[in-house]
């Protein structure tokens, strides 16, 4: 193997994990909420969560 393809070969194995990461999309924040309560006792509580959220700038299906 002449000296100019092994400087080839081992630049490409270099960079190649590079590109490989660039590609990865950011993670989605994923919240759960626990409450001691039935769903139609805590409707309040979790319009007030979603409404705080969306104070805050995050928004369901977008960023959350």
């Amino acid at each position: 193997m002449r000296r100019r393809d092994l400087i080839k070969v081992t630049g490409l194995a270099a960079a190649w994990p590079l590109a490989a990461r660039a590609q990865q999309a950011p993670a989605v924040p994923v919240i759960g909420l626990l409450l001691p309560l039935s769903l139609s006792a805590a409707a309040r509580n979790i319009e007030a969560f979603r409404s705080g959220l969306h104070d805050l700038g995050y928004f369901e299906g977008r960023n959350l």
